[in-house]
């Protein structure tokens, strides 16, 4: 389920996902960041693929935190973007308007991790545009190669707050001991 702080005027209403069920908190009432898992729908050839990429978003004031998991880096490192859009927009089953592709490199994981963030906030931000997928594929130099086939944003659904920028304090993006990734992001909203 996705959240998002949208208030009705007598109380403060959480809701998800269209089709998912709206929780009411009332006034005055202290909301301690909610946070939700996330899986998007697989084709049943995929489903195993996609059990290991998955991504969670906690709420703060004025701020995103996402954290995201896959067996490579550049999957996990797509998924915190996925998680990202999932956390203001609903885009699915929209018709493309562009293709891009893009070329990162960056001196940490980490900082791979905040130039990718920061692509899809300016893609939205300069063009308008929200990617539908955001695929990640590792560059012969170290780097990574983004690519974005987005969508007008005035045809997606926007349910929370637009991020602004991908926040530069503590990132993380690293394997496990099994040799699973993991990343962490704050985004300022």
């Amino acid at each position: 389920m996705l959240w998002s702080g949208a208030s009705d005027g007598d109380g403060r209403t959480v809701s998800g996902v269209p089709g998912q069920q709206w929780l009411r908190v009332p006034a005055g009432a202290v909301w301690r960041n909610p946070v939700a898992i996330t899986r998007r729908t697989a084709r049943p050839q995929e489903e195993e693929e996609e059990a290991d990429r998955r991504h969670r978003k906690a709420l703060h004031p004025a701020d995103l935190h996402i954290e995201a998991w896959g067996p490579t880096r550049e999957e996990c490192i797509a998924e915190a973007a996925r998680g990202m859009v999932d956390s203001f927009a609903v885009v699915a089953a929209r018709p493309p308007c562009a293709r891009a592709e893009r070329h990162m490199t960056a001196r940490s994981d980490e900082d791979l991790l905040t130039a990718v963030i920061d692509e899809v906030i300016y893609w939205l931000d300069a063009y308008g545009e929200i990617p539908l997928p955001v695929v990640v594929r590792p560059a012969p130099d170290g780097g990574v190669v983004l690519f974005l086939v987005p969508a007008r944003a005035a045809d997606a659904e926007i349910f929370g707050a637009v991020p602004k920028a991908a926040s530069p304090h503590h990132p993380r993006c690293a394997p496990d001991p099994a040799g699973r990734w993991s990343c962490a992001i704050t985004v300022d909203v």
